[in-house]
């Protein structure tokens, strides 16, 4: 088994993409597999509709009734995506999943973000958005894959831990 993540397709219900993508997401965090699952997408694209003379952009699914997963082929991984909620099963011939080749990631819009970020834990940060927003946080731990972070932030008069976007933070100089 290769230890490398790659992009395989999942077949869901159709309208369904959206909420699999949630329960996935939720299964993955309930039984700490975010070293095997690394990411999932459901590829929008930018439509242009005219209707009554005007012109409309909206957001349609690339691909309706797929999902495509990042993950470390294995046989936990596999049984907590096939057993999610809406899926149908994987793309491939028979049950065995065939991950997607780097070019055919490319052609289908996959868009892997890679954010370079500058905080350490025990470091002190500024929340600037959401309700905590202007609370002093100290981060406790960070978390690359899903590119949040956990921080302990003072409420009521006691220390919680609260997990938060890169984009709600910000380190203090």
């Amino acid at each position: 088994m290769s230890e490398r993540a790659r992009w395989y397709v999942v077949h869901t219900y159709s309208g369904y993409e959206n909420k699999v993508k949630a329960n996935l997401e939720k299964a993955i965090e309930n039984r700490n597999l975010e070293s095997l699952i690394h990411d999932i997408q459901v590829p929008m694209e930018e439509v242009v509709e005219e209707k009554d003379g005007k012109r409309k952009v909206s957001l349609k699914k690339k691909f309706p009734g797929y999902v495509l997963v990042k993950m470390i082929m294995g046989d936990e991984a596999w049984y907590v995506v096939r057993n999610t909620r809406g899926v149908t099963g994987f793309v491939g011939p028979g049950s065995k999943p065939v991950p997607l080749s780097d070019d055919e990631v490319q052609s289908m819009g996959v868009v892997e973000t890679t954010i370079d970020i500058d905080l350490e834990i025990g470091e002190n940060i500024r929340i600037i958005s959401g309700p905590l927003r202007d609370s002093i946080a100290i981060i406790q731990e960070i978390i690359l894959e899903k590119h949040k972070v956990k921080a302990l932030v003072e409420m009521f008069g006691r220390e919680t831990l609260a997990e938060l976007d890169f984009n709600q933070v910000e380190k203090l100089v």
